[in-house]
């Protein structure tokens, strides 16, 4: 009778883990195969990301120096992405194969070309770099800044006040001669 409980708690106790610890330890060894997918999946993202960096570089090797509009490099975050300048992006798409060059503008984020293939996102990038570098130069154009004109009020004839003055004068030192003669009576 003595024996019966022993051999049932050996039988349940080798069909399973008995510590703790090696529980724990197969946890953290499936969490880190996990961890290794998704670190894969970024590295894949990045290294994609570069690719299109480094086909960028004629295009960005033609912009003048003094235009400082475009800041490019990749920024390593959660999402990766090649910033072209502060408002736009290339990212890679859910299935991590696609290009997504967007624009980020007051109204939300706009698509301005998806593709898998390297050459038509550099297509998008350099007419985008082009339309950008226009701005510039539209905004940089010293346009005259038309005065307002100044309205002049309408010139009277200077005769007329003059003549009006005039009278008026008279009558008043006739008013004058005539109030000092009555006083004198």
């Amino acid at each position: 009778m003595s024996d019966a409980p022993n051999t049932g708690t050996q039988a349940v106790g080798e069909t399973r883990p008995i510590r703790l610890r090696d529980a724990l330890r197969q946890a953290r060894i499936e969490a880190a195969d996990r961890t290794g997918v998704v670190v894969d999946l970024r590295d894949a993202e990045v290294a994609r990301l570069e690719i299109l960096n480094e086909a960028l570089d004629p295009l960005f090797a033609q912009v003048p120096d003094q235009v400082d509009l475009f800041d490019r490099g990749i920024s390593q975050g959660d999402t990766p992405r090649l910033w072209i300048d502060v408002v736009a992006h290339v990212l890679m798409g859910r299935d991590k194969r696609i290009y997504r060059f967007v624009q980020d503008t007051r109204f939300g984020r706009i698509v301005i070309a998806e593709s898998h293939d390297v050459a038509a996102i550099v297509d998008a990038v350099t007419d985008y770099v082009a339309r950008r570098m226009i701005e510039r130069e539209h905004a940089l154009v010293a346009t005259p800044v038309a005065e307002p004109a100044v309205v002049e009020p309408p010139r009277r004839g200077r005769f007329w006040p003059f003549a009006f003055g005039f009278v008026v004068g008279a009558l008043a030192l006739f008013g004058l001669a005539l109030l000092a003669s009555l006083r004198s009576l």
